[in-house]
């Protein structure tokens, strides 16, 4: 099944804004904060928009995504670079950077231990030993005892083109599998029959994740709920880190260990 907004980037970028480029700066903070390099591997990679600031801060970026409409906008917006079409649980690029990103739960559609561990050792196996991984996702320790964003139905609607697309979302979890479920509905002026989409995150709790990290052989350097781009409060430069971890947002940094 498809993607309505992965398949038009345009209306992604409407649907989900960064006009401060939070999530890019967030990254090169913790690159900074951890002591990274200067070559990055943006894993999920979208409309390059992130990987595009980096970039521009000096970065030299290869971007990965599943998605030919996503890599197709991203090229032709972010010049400056390399973007390629693989798949997160399968890359093989010929390369080794300093730094491998994923941001917005990307690492969470890795939704059985099988997936997840063949995504940390392609991180792992492109990465410099030493290198660094960082991660921002949901958190699964948010949903023992939050329901609020659960079997409510959320509508939004966003314009795009002088067509306004209506939203309805509704998400809850799939227990047996350990997977939030979103069903979105997506209806829109002239479309006679609304457009029905099922998507599905693997939830990992922090130690659940820190020990597939160092089985695939990283060192946890931080694991923490706020701040972060996603977070109310959203992510400042040099803020502490929480490590509570009961937030909506789960933030990770971790190094990889000489092979």
């Amino acid at each position: 099944m498809g993607n309505f907004l992965t398949d038009n980037p345009e209306l992604y970028e409407r649907r989900f804004p960064d006009p401060e480029h939070l999530a890019a700066r967030f990254a090169h903070d913790l690159v900074t904060r951890f002591g990274g390099g200067t070559r990055v591997l943006d894993v999920g990679c979208g409309t390059g928009r992130d990987a595009g600031y980096l970039a521009g801060l000096g970065y030299k970026v290869t971007g990965v995504d599943l998605s030919p409409a996503m890599l197709e906008f991203a090229a032709a917006r972010h010049p400056g670079v390399d973007f390629r079409h693989a798949d997160m649980r399968a890359m093989d690029l010929d390369t080794t950077v300093d730094v491998v990103t994923c941001l917005d739960s990307a690492l969470l559609y890795c939704h059985t231990n099988t997936d997840l561990r063949a995504f940390l050792d392609g991180c792992r196996a492109h990465l410099e030993p030493g290198g660094l991984l960082i991660a921002e996702m949901r958190n699964g320790a948010f949903f023992l005892g939050n329901t609020e964003l659960l079997n409510e139905v959320t509508t939004r609607t966003v314009c795009w083109d002088g067509v306004a697309y209506t939203a309805r979302t509704r998400l809850w979890i799939d227990h047996a599998n350990q997977l939030l479920r979103r069903c979105r509905e997506w209806t829109w002026t002239g479309e006679v029959d609304p457009l029905v989409e099922e998507t599905a995150w693997r939830l990992l709790f922090p130690l659940e994740l820190r020990a597939h990290l160092e089985s695939a052989g990283f060192e946890v350097l931080a694991l923490f709920d706020e701040p972060g781009p996603r977070t109310d409060p959203p992510w400042t430069a040099d803020a502490t880190l929480s490590r509570a971890l009961s937030g909506d947002r789960l933030h990770l940094v971790a190094r990889s260990r000489p092979r």
